[in-house]
């Protein structure tokens, strides 16, 4: 390995180093000699019998003095140890532990971060602005996420730009490097980010231009992560042919991607390097895996990070959430609105209303019964509710139903997940209910619960001819109360649910609540 020319400066710190360490081992040679010529007069007085020294004091006194000796040299030694070892290190990083310490850990607050710690690189193009600006303008915040969003040109024809989207910065030329060039542009995204915001800054979350963040639940994710270490955070496809394609091990970028300061800094100056490496690579976030990986870092997967790389209805999946914090959504475009009878926009729209009530349930499922009815519920918070006409398990409510189609036709196995087929038994075919309404509902000047409601979306089914079943055609809403504390879902149970008994029939009322030391469900 080659060895890197010293500088004038490192020669004059290595010779003060050099002094200090012939000191350190003059003043050790000093006290070995010290110690042994006590050790040679107690000796000599132990000879003489006319001496008055008592031969435990002697014992004592030569002990002390070991003692001194040994602390001496464990000091100096591990001083002049810890001085010399840095003289050791190769060329391509004499100074790793001046940037250790120095530049790579600026943020030392013992805070917990915030949405001002975190700077956002949203990927996007000029010809498709005008279809994904909704978009980003659900989940930004003007005055409060700190970001750009990177074009590959001149966003001239969108002029002027409004203040209620991102910062616009335009791509630097990647012509001059090989590969694909759009693969060049998305993978360079975080080394221009780092290079102009790189103050105060503790994690960068990287997305498309169709990407939607929640950001509160993304703040408490964080937040469980030291961002002074070497974290590369996300979550790989949904479908088995992509991560394939690409690689298990992935987090796709779409769902977005998260790199803790550290990382990110290290990122930026290897990133040309990798670029040439890995050339002939057709996705950014692939480049950016493979480097991650050289750099000796692996996926932290979270799985409230959706690619969404699906077709058709989605609602199955949306209705069976995972026990985590919704983070992101992606492909809203490219599978049918969320909720029906309105488009894409309205669909979203409709559901950040849920998100700015409570963002920590949005999506979180909790199943409950009616045991005299044979009703099963199971409740994805702000968005559905479903009504079985039999007792269902909760271990088969929580698989998602397959209203969905495979990313690529044909792909065998399709999904990462188990799913349930669409079954043409009346009794395991739910009645479909979806958000109509959310309201905050004040108690001493503060709001005391958030009470959402779901109406039926789709004509009424034959009853279940099931024993001891009744018909669940009469309901025409769901009322679901809910406390307004954040719901925390790491190491904690999924929230349990009462069936309220009110006196209109075609209502129903469930109130969540946290689940009794002992109570199982079911």
């Amino acid at each position: 390995m080659a060895w890197k020319m010293l500088q004038r400066e490192d020669v004059e710190e290595q010779a003060s180093r050099s002094q200090s360490h012939f000191k350190a081992n003059k003043k050790i040679s000093l006290n070995v000699h010290f110690i042994c010529s006590l050790i040679k007069m107690f000796t000599q007085i132990h000879k003489k019998p006319t001496m008055s020294i008592s031969k435990p004091m002697i014992i004592s006194l030569l002990s002390l003095s070991v003692i001194l000796m040994l602390i001496s040299i464990l000091i100096f030694s591990t001083n002049s140890y810890s001085q010399t070892t840095q003289i050791l290190i190769p060329s391509f990083n004499l100074n790793y532990f001046k940037n250790t310490h120095n530049t790579l850990y600026p943020n030392q607050e013992a805070t917990p971060t915030n949405i001002s710690h975190i700077v956002f690189s949203i990927s996007g193009a000029v010809k498709t602005w005008h279809a994904r600006k909704h978009y980003v303008e659900s989940w930004w915040r003007p005055n409060g996420t700190r970001g750009f969003l990177f074009f590959d040109q001149a966003p001239i024809q969108h002029l002027p730009w409004p203040p209620t989207s991102p910062r616009v910065y335009v791509s630097n030329e990647t012509m001059s490097q090989k590969g694909v060039p759009y693969t060049i542009r998305i993978a360079r995204i975080i080394k221009e980010t780092f290079n102009a915001e790189n103050k105060g800054v503790r994690w960068y979350v990287m997305g498309d231009d169709d990407t939607i963040f929640f950001l509160d639940n993304l703040v408490d994710v964080l937040n469980k992560y030291d961002h002074n270490g070497y974290y590369y955070v996300g979550m790989n496809s949904e479908s088995v042919i992509s991560n394939s394609l690409f690689s298990f091990v992935m987090g796709f970028g779409g769902a977005g991607l998260v790199f803790s300061y550290p990382l990110a800094n290290i990122l930026a100056k290897n990133l040309d390097v990798c670029l040439e490496r890995y050339k002939n690579f057709h996705g950014g976030d692939h480049i950016l895996q493979s480097c991650v990986a050289d750099l000796g870092v692996s996926l932290t997967q979270v799985k409230g990070f959706h690619q969404i790389d699906l077709h058709e209805d989605i609602s199955g999946l949306l209705s069976a959430h995972p026990q985590t914090p919704l983070v992101s959504l992606h492909h809203l475009d490219m599978v049918e609105p969320i909720f029906p009878t309105m488009d894409r926009p309205r669909s979203l729209d409709h559901l950040m209303k849920s998100a700015k009530a409570d963002q920590s349930r949005l999506l979180q499922q909790s199943i409950c019964y009616n045991h005299p009815k044979n009703w099963s519920f199971s409740l994805s918070w702000g968005y559905s509710v479903h009504i079985y006409e039999k007792v269902l398990a909760p271990s088969l409510l929580q698989v998602p139903i397959q209203t969905f189609a495979e990313w690529r036709k044909g792909a065998k196995p399709a999904f990462m997940m188990n799913t349930r087929g669409l079954s043409k038994n009346r009794c395991d075919i739910p009645h479909y209910f979806y958000l109509d309404s959310v309201e905050e509902y004040p108690g001493g000047g503060e709001r005391q619960e958030v009470v959402t409601s779901y109406v039926r979306r789709f004509p009424r089914l034959p009853p279940c001819l099931m024993s001891g079943s009744r018909s669940a055609n009469v309901v025409e809403k769901i009322l679901v109360i809910s406390p307004v504390t954040r719901l925390e879902t790491e190491g904690r149970r999924r929230e349990c649910c009462d069936i309220v008994q009110v006196e209109k029939e075609n209502v129903t009322t469930i109130k969540l609540r946290p689940c009794m030391q002992y109570e199982i469900i079911g």
